[in-house]
């Protein structure tokens, strides 16, 4: 299902982009000057903000993708001003949600890895040219430093003032420290960083400060100084709060020599990187994590699967859910988009709860649309308990904003897999046992067969190749004779589709129809058979070989196309195939939808000669037959081959209501009488002749 914000998935035009891309810069501009301090105008800030989300734009573009040089454009924002973490944290708000949204970034499923790297590419960007700053700073600070304590040989209270006057004013700590590494003078920010004041912190050893596991660095380090290996020295290090609490820091170090050259002191300069560090951090998370639920998103969720699948127990397993909400685009349509936040929000908080029990994360994929890994152990309840229990709670209903809602889930089930599978295919097997569950009701779940892949990848590859193979007239056009039960008489022909495949392969009407319906060739296709079809018949027509109705039936798509009128009627005007002449079969299924309905009673109502497939499977298919103006039905070819007396029940009421009904499937001359005791009128079946070429369906017709 869509998520209830996302942007329709359409092209927008040059103008549309550029547009928007103006307002996200302007958006952008805005906030930024509200939060912090930048050296220009709103116009030049919005000119140079508008380029960088230019170059952001095309770096998401391109193929292939790399979202290096975001690093770049974070360090050329970071050149702007004093943004610091203020502004860095607002970029990449406005940037998350705001390039999201975008519609050239549609659809979300394929860019929303891309923006998390590229946002993530850019702080970094951004991090790494702060820090140098302030290392560049640091290190002109030194030699500040550094010169005033020389000069201090010469001019002792000149350069004591003025170095107090740098040390005082420097928002990083400063600290003198002597050769025996006791520190001398103490800043006010080192006891701001440290929670002590100067005057606690002066005669106390410098290595006193520095946390567990961090002092034989630091120690090193200053012997490398005093030694005259290293002039100077960078480490991120950790150093003890007064409350014990450990300050990550980077601590810049350098030996301070007299005139003679002699070793005189330690010159310290420490930068508080905890807020930096947790900003990073941040980043990092809303790289991996939904923001509306907090969950971990699908690329975290790969990840942590592909270490599971390693780290499995061999005789346990995983086992991975792919869930979908089913009819959530009813409540997005019904109650709007804040509704269904907080229903997918409700959803979260019940799985967590739910799974809390077992070893299992649960992630937000897209959506309505939810994964769940199990690392399982001999205590974890089957695949169908977990479901189970799953599908109770969320049916309770949960008020939202006055709203009484409660859903179902759908699931695809990947139950103990391979531990050498690819966490991508392990992703699409789950992904495939979600639709094949979905196709028979909503609040069902279907476990992953191979076997069952290797059929439906087989279908699909037979099915992306049917355009070429009816460009190259490997489809054609085939007739079966419809036959009145009471006398044998042919009374009509149907036409289906036939597909004699390169590789000796024959495909029949319904194999054609299924993979044409699954890829949404049979529109297309559907239209061609019914011209050839209808200028076949007029052609016997005009010939005086045949003059019975013809029957086309249509598969669900095409009952429900919004053109399926229009099409019929430019096909009879092409062919000059009279209105009554034709006939069209809609699945009985499908009437339950408006589309297919009015398209039903709009074809009978010009005359055409409109039934029902699949009878009997359905059971409102009574109803359909009363409540539409139908003129026959033909049993559901499952039900011929066990002779319901279900459908045999319902025949009187078909029969009494004025409609004609058919069998299809016959193939014995036992069955054909049977069905005729039944009540049926009319049969197809290769007991009355396959389908045939335009030619041996004329012979057919001889032979009878």
């Amino acid at each position: 299902m869509p998520s209830p914000s996302r942007i329709p998935d359409v092209t927008p035009s040059p103008e549309d982009v550029v547009r928007a891309r103006m307002t996200l810069a302007r958006k952008w501009t805005y906030l930024l000057q509200g939060l912090v301090a930048i050296p220009m105008g709103r116009d030049a800030l919005e000119a140079r903000l508008s380029g960088t989300l230019d170059a952001l734009c095309e770096v998401l573009h391109a193929e292939p993708f790399t979202a290096d040089p975001a690093e770049r454009l974070g360090a050329e924002l970071a050149a702007l001003g004093h943004l610091g973490k203020i502004g860095l944290r607002c970029t990449a708000d406005v940037l998350g949600k705001g390039l999201l949204a975008l519609a050239e970034f549609q659809p979300v499923a394929r860019y929303a890895e891309r923006v998390a790297l590229v946002i993530g590419a850019l702080g970094s960007g951004f991090t790494a040219a702060n820090t140098e700053s302030v290392l560049t700073q640091q290190e002109s600070m030194q030699r500040s430093l550094l010169k005033a304590v020389r000069d201090a040989n010469w001019n002792l209270k000149e350069s004591e003032a003025r170095f107090n006057e740098v040390v005082t004013s420097s928002t990083n700590g400063v600290l003198i420290v002597d050769l025996e590494g006791r520190l001398l003078t103490v800043n006010a920010a080192t006891g701001d960083i440290l929670g002590r004041t100067p005057e606690e912190l002066t005669g106390v050893p410098l290595l006193d400060l520095i946390a567990p596991g961090f002092v034989e660095m630091l120690s090193d380090a200053l012997d490398e100084l005093r030694s005259g290996a290293a002039e100077r020295i960078r480490q991120s290090q950790r150093m003890l709060r007064k409350d014990g609490e450990a300050a990550r820091l980077s601590l810049t170090a350098s030996l301070l020599r007299g005139a003679d050259e002699a070793p005189v002191h330690f010159v310290v300069v420490v930068e508080d990187g905890t807020e930096l560090e947790l900003l990073q951090s941040e980043l990092k998370r809303q790289a991996l994590h939904d923001v509306l639920t907090g969950l971990p998103n699908r690329q975290f969720f790969t990840t942590q699967l592909e270490i599971a699948l390693r780290k499995a127990d061999p005789e346990h397993g995983i086992t991975v859910f792919h869930l979908d909400l089913d009819a959530f685009g009813m409540v997005c349509n019904s109650f709007g988009g804040r509704v269904a936040e907080r229903l997918l929000q409700h959803v979260a908080q019940r799985l967590r709860v739910l799974m809390a029990p077992e070893k299992a994360m649960i992630a937000r994929f897209d959506g309505d649309e939810f994964g769940v890994l199990v690392e399982n152990t001999e205590t974890t309840p089957s695949v169908g308990a977990i479901m189970k229990s799953i599908n109770d709670d969320l049916l309770e209903p949960t008020y939202v904003d006055g709203h009484g809602l409660a859903v179902s889930v759908s699931a695809g089930v990947v139950h103990r897999p391979a531990s050498d599978v690819e966490p991508v295919d392990l992703l699409r097997a789950a992904d495939t046992a979600l639709r094949r569950a979905k196709v028979r009701r909503r609040g069902q779940w279907e476990v992953f067969h191979a076997d069952q892949d290797a059929e439906a990848r087989r279908d699909h590859a037979v099915a992306v190749t049917m355009p070429g193979a009816w460009e190259n007239g490997e489809i054609t056009a085939r007739y079966r004779p419809i036959v009145r039960l009471a006398d044998g008489v042919v009374s009509g022909v149907e036409a289906v589709l036939h597909w004699e495949r390169p590789d000796g392969e024959v495909l029949d009407h319904d194999r054609c129809a299924a993979l044409a319906e699954a890829t949404g060739l049979i529109l297309p296709l559907g239209e061609w058979l019914l011209r050839v079809a209808g200028g076949q018949s007029v052609w016997w027509r005009q010939r005086g070989q045949f003059d019975e109705p013809l029957v086309v039936r249509l598969t669900s798509h095409q009952s429900t196309d919004a053109d399926l009128v229009s099409r019929v009627m430019t096909v009879l005007g092409e062919t000059r195939l009279k209105v009554e002449d034709l006939a069209v079969s809609m699945p009985a299924a499908v009437l339950l939808e408006t589309d297919a309905a009015d398209n039903l009673s709009v074809l009978a109502g010009l005359g055409v000669h409109v039934g029902l497939d699949d009878f009997g499977l359905g059971p409102l298919d009574p109803a359909t037959v009363a409540d539409l103006p139908v003129k026959s039905v033909r049993v559901a070819r499952s039900l011929v081959e066990r002779r319901s007396p279900y459908v045999t029940a319902l025949m009187p009421l078909v029969r009494g209501a004025g409609v004609t009904v058919a069998v299809d499937g016959i193939t014995s001359a036992e069955q054909a009488h049977w069905w005729l005791a039944a009540g049926a009128d009319f049969a197809t079946g290769d007991h009355f002749g396959v389908a045939g070429t335009p030619g041996d369906f004329l012979r057919t017709l001889e032979l009878r």
